[in-house]
């Protein structure tokens, strides 16, 4: 099992708050005031909740300006949906809104207010980013620095704490990032009481608009209308601020304050309407019973067991999750901002869509986004700015991307036997970042400024601007990608390789003949090798085959074209591989079709009584490559492997799985292989070219961390389907080899990054070898593969050049042919801090950060790995709010515009099953997944960590287009519906125990909720738009993976419940990870040390 604009918190009632232009507060600016009560620990238990919600305050009317479209009134206490019309979700509000602040030092129920306008706040920078403030009023949140005691307000009091589970269901004293003191007084704007909701705020907020907030957290009512229940009033919102969203602690509205607009009358003072129960977040909406896995009933719910007597304490306030930056709402509005209009790569230093969003690229001399995207697209011009801001400067690149229908594919430059035009002195190849000079005699290199002879068979006059005549017509010198045939000097031994070659290698041992997975294979091999992957128009494949079966010993075969059957060749000896014939073993495809096919049909019932359950591992691997070696040829192993090979040979490995040394010291040593010889193996198997693709059938401990060395190292992909039966898992493992034997791949590869003077790459993440510093190795590179490259400076870059990466990959093509594949990118550079965060890209940010801790686990304890990952992002946060937010108050946490997901998409690596097992998570899996991880591109990281969760019976049966997403968390799940989530790997469909018969019907083809199949992984095939639309859906999400998604039917309150809950990444974790709304509080008391 593995995983993968929001409003801001407008604070409780009645509560202090921190200082704003003009108005002076008492207890603040470091004088210490009388502690009151310590809130309960982050991630423990709050203090106990009031069963009576606290008496209500108006609702602060809209300032003057019209409404944006999206943001109509509706009646008090009913949601606003803005494009959604999503019945009882909501994802966050969504509209800015203005409006007017009063006094922090104001009482709750002061019987007079005046009237206040605060002015917007001015930002030191040009134009300046925008970011968004989170009051840290969260639940247990303890925050250090000078405190005051909140003045008494009418039936406000802190009281003694009652101990209880928080509303995220937390456990107590279970969090990872241990507790907060307990001896501290909350922060000043930490008063309790009950938070209204602000709207999420765009880049570019309007200075005035009108809002509606909607009732805050838990799931929706729709029909909520008439006026706001008793407790749940709204309180002030800040003027917008052209450089940061802001989200102040909001502090109550006195009940006969004035405010512009027209007044609204209070609502009435009585208990809370019939029907609807205080949640535990302080919303309103159908009381809940007991929730599976809670240490105790929701607070709040008729079942509460608070301490009796008077007078009940008021709880500290849970974050409205609502008022906090939501994924669903970023991803969505950039997909209205940005998914209508081509990308054109034109311009330097561009930050792209987001991956989430669809787009279509028009290459204007810069790569495309779906080959490079970079964490920053402005890097800092100074080293000392870099170390300050803490960004790490890195680029994802996935050389061979496959890309749309509608775009090109780069086009292929030949030069002839002069080949390719290059920098005398760096090397760099020709691109449209080159400067020509005299009249077009000389150009100057843009990456070292070496200036070079232009041949005259290059020759081209200037235009008036200084730009060839004929640049348009030459890729190299219009667009930002472009291969170029290489000539005889880029190949191994100066001769031209040999087309590549596939070999299968099966395990015919007892464990791989009794699932069935023998015949399975045999049978689809016949049929799949028609699909070989072909050059351009080609009618059949270059590539030849080859097989093997082995269990302790190998068998090969010679399937010659002449021959009537294929004839077998054992070799025992395993301790010294060799290839027993030459001609015979690697065959064009058609010229021995029947010979092949005889030898697939044979191969099952050859083996078919084997009692042998032994395997060997490397001697496979040694016999694949040298065969490989003898055809002079580059090439791919398919290796189907079942189990630990404990058999005497070379590589021969033992069961070492230990749960005990998981959080201990020696917990890298289950991620680290338990011998050399694979590494050597691999090291061999670049050399010749040869990748290895490796497909696991385990059905218990086989050393994942081991055997996927090769694969790793040789550029490969390892898929293990756990416990395989044909019935339930053969679709999935045959989508995936189809997939994988059709997909382009580049052989023999070696890539390697160039940079203009200043920065240099420095790391390298993903599947390949490097022998030296500069040269990454791919015995084999396909479409899904990226390179991850972290850049340093060694120089000072300067503004006006900015700075240039050139990625080039020379490799051999399914054909044969050498060729390079260039991409350029050109990058801005700042001098203002401001500047560089303005133009981050945090899911690229993500991706680098994730695979920078997994391989940290390594060499270093988890936890090392874990405090390293929130500390550099708390440092990024901090730097950020030191030197380009305005000045405002400690007790609000400011995040920047590009930003604002950073927490939610890091604390999800953080609880990930690498980073932090549960105890179903077995080391293979964590294993499997770290290497997994290791060469992702962004779109996959995207949705592993955070997946994706869509209602599938909210919008309309004739509606085809994709339902909007919701947010991961269980409060966002109402058991009226159906779900699906999906991550990448895993697909689940979630079934509500109060789902309607009819619905059900449609989609499982039974009568009642009681009798559909838990754990069901097909839907039927049923002739209804229901059922189609669903299934549909299912096909086209599995299209855009790169995996097959295995279905698993989930009912409400099953077994399964809690494999599915695994993956509501913004709820707490039952193997401790902290919730989305506890670790923003632990980021923002993070920022707070390093800022004091």
């Amino acid at each position: 099992m593995n995983v993968n604009q929001s409003a801001p918190p407008v604070p409780p009632f009645g509560q202090n708050q921190p200082i704003y232009p003009g108005y002076h507060q008492s207890g603040y600016g470091g004088q210490p005031g009388p502690a009151a009560p310590a809130y309960g620990a982050y991630n423990g238990p709050l203090p106990g909740y009031q069963q009576t919600p606290p008496q209500g305050v108006p609702r602060a009317p809209p300032s003057s300006g019209a409404p944006p479209a999206s943001t109509a009134q509706a009646p008090c206490g009913q949601t606003t949906y803005g494009q959604f019309g999503q019945g009882d979700i909501q994802n966050g509000p969504s509209s800015t809104a203005q409006m007017q602040r009063v006094p922090g030092s104001q009482q709750f129920g002061s019987p007079m207010a005046p009237q206040v306008n605060q002015p917007a706040v001015l930002q030191p920078y040009g134009p300046p980013p925008t970011s968004t403030q989170v009051t840290a009023q969260l639940a247990g949140m303890q925050i250090s620095g000078a405190v005051s005691q909140a003045p008494p307000s009418s039936g406000l009091g802190y009281g003694s704490p009652t101990s209880l589970a928080s509303a995220s269901g937390s456990f107590p004293n279970s969090g990872p990032y241990g507790s907060y003191p307990q001896s501290q007084a909350p922060p000043l704007s930490q008063t309790q009481g009950h938070p209204g909701v602000q709207p999420p705020l765009r880049s570019a907020p309007p200075l005035a608009s009108s809002f509606t907030p909607p009732a805050s957290g838990g799931p929706r009512m729709p029909s909520m209308t008439g006026p706001l229940p008793p407790g749940q009033g709204f309180g002030s919102l800040p003027v917008s601020q052209p450089n940061h969203v802001s989200l102040p602690p909001a502090h109550a509205v006195p009940p006969g304050s004035q405010m512009t607009g027209p007044s609204v009358p209070p609502p009435p003072m009585h208990s809370p309407q019939p029907g609807y129960q205080l949640q535990q977040n302080g919303s309103f909406g159908p009381a809940r019973g007991p929730q599976p896995n809670y240490e105790s009933p929701y607070p709040g719910t008729p079942t509460f067991g608070s301490q009796p007597g008077p007078p009940q304490p008021l709880p500290p306030k849970r974050l409205d999750p609502d008022a906090i930056p939501s994924p669903i709402q970023v991803i969505e509005d950039d997909r209205n901002n940005r998914g209508s209009e081509p990308f054109v790569t034109g311009v330097r230093g561009q930050v792209p869509p987001l991956v989430t969003t669809n787009f279509l690229v028009k290459d204007q001399g810069n790569a495309s986004p779906r080959y490079i995207r970079c964490t920053s697209y402005n890097i800092p011009c100074t080293s000392d700015m870099a170390k300050q801001a803490q960004v790490p400067l890195a680029a994802v690149i996935k050389p061979l991307a496959r890309l749309p229908l509608e775009e090109a594919s780069p086009y292929v430059v030949d030069h002839g036997e002069s080949g390719p035009l290059r920098c005398n002195r760096c090397k760099a190849y020709m691109c449209p970042l080159m400067t020509f000079i005299e009249g077009g005699r000389r150009f100057q290199c843009s990456f070292c400024s070496c200036i070079n002879d232009v041949p005259p068979q290059y020759f081209q006059h200037l235009d008036h601007t200084g730009k060839r005549v004929d640049a348009y017509d030459r890729p190299e010198l219009s667009l930002g990608s472009y291969e170029f045939l290489a000539t005889v000097d880029y190949c191994k031994n100066n001769k031209f390789p040999s087309p590549p070659a596939f070999i299968f290698m099966i395990d015919v041992s007892y464990n791989a003949i009794r699932t069935g997975l023998v015949r399975l294979l045999c049978e689809e091999l016949k049929s799949l090798l028609d699909y070989l992957p072909r050059e351009g128009g080609a009618e059949e494949s270059a590539i030849r085959v080859g097989f093997v079966t082995y269990n302790k010993v190998l068998h090969f075969y010679n399937v010659k074209s002449s021959l009537a059957q294929p004839q077998m060749m054992v070799v025992s000896d395993v301790a010294d591989m060799f290839v027993p014939l030459l001609d015979g073993f690697l065959v064009n495809v058609n010229e021995s079709r029947g010979v092949i096919t005889s030898l697939l049909d044979q191969i099952p019932e050859m083996f078919a009584d084997t009692r042998e359950t032994e395997t060997v591992f490397a001697p496979v691997i040694q016999a694949g490559m040298e065969a490989l070696k003898a055809a002079e040829c580059a090439g791919k192993l398919f290796l189907f492997h079942t189990s630990l090979p404990i058999a005497e040979a070379p590589g021969k490995l033992k069961n070492r799985d230990d749960r005990k040394l998981i959080n201990t010291d020696k917990e890298k040593t289950l991620f680290q292989p338990q011998t050399g010889t694979y590494q050597t193996l691999a090291k061999d198997c670049v050399t010749q070219g040869c990748c290895v693709d490796l497909f696991l059938f385990p059905n218990q401990y086989v050393d994942v961390a081991t055997l996927s060395v090769v694969p790793q190292l040789t550029g490969g992909s390892v898929y293990k389907y756990a416990c395989f039966q044909v019935e339930n898992d053969q679709e999935r493992f045959l989508s995936d080899l189809r997939r994988d034997v059709q997909k382009v791949v580049g052989f023999d590869a070696v890539m390697r990054v160039r940079t203009s003077t200043g920065i240099r790459a420095v790391d390298f993440f993903g599947a390949f070898y490097m022998s030296n510093t500069t040269d990454v190795e791919l015995a084999g590179l396909d479409e899904d593969k990226t390179v991850t490259v972290e850049f340093k400076h060694d120089d000072r870059l300067n503004e006006e050049s900015g700075a240039l990466l050139q990625c080039a990959l020379l490799y051999t093509s399914c054909a044969g042919q050498r060729r390079l594949r260039i991409h350029n990118l050109a990058l801005n550079c700042c001098t203002q801090l401001a500047d560089l965060y303005r133009n981050c890209e945090t899911d690229t940010l993500i991706n680098y950060m994730a695979k920078f801790a997994y391989r940290g686990v390594l060499n270093s304890p988890v936890k090392t790995v874990r405090d390293t990952l929130i500390t550099q992002c708390a440092q990024i946060l901090a730097c950020y709010r030191k030197n380009c937010a305005s000045p405002s108050s400690a007790g609000q946490l400011i995040l920047p515009e590009c930003m604002k997901l950073l927490p939610v998409y890091l604390n999800c690596v953080l609880k990930s099953d690498v980073l932090q097992p549960g105890a179903e998570v077995t080391t293979d899996d964590r294993a499997y997944v770290r290497q997994l991880v290791s060469s992702m591109d962004v779109a996959e990281t995207n949705v592993f960590f955070y997946p994706r969760l869509l209602p599938l019976t909210k919008s309309p049966i004739d509606n085809t287009t994709e339902p909007p997403a919701v947010r991961a968390s269980e409060e966002r799940l109402s058991s009226g519906d159906i779900y699906l989530l999906e991550n990448g790997l895993n697909l689940f469909v979630w079934v509500g125990a109060s789902v309607q018969q009819g619905v059900v019907q449609s989609l499982f083809n039974v009568s009642s909720f009681s009798q559909i199949t838990s754990g069901l992984s097909v839907l039927p095939v049923l002739d209804n738009p229901l059922s189609k639309k669903v299934r549909s859906l299912i096909d086209s999400l599995r299209a855009q993976r790169m995996r097959y998604m295995k279905l698993i039917v989930v009912k409400q309150e099953d077994k399964l419940e809690m494999l599915f809950k695994h993956f509501l990444v913004e709820d707490k974790s039952l193997n401790g990870g902290a919730s989305y709304v506890d670790f923003l509080c632990h980021m923002h008391k993070e920022i707070r040390q390093l800022l004091s």
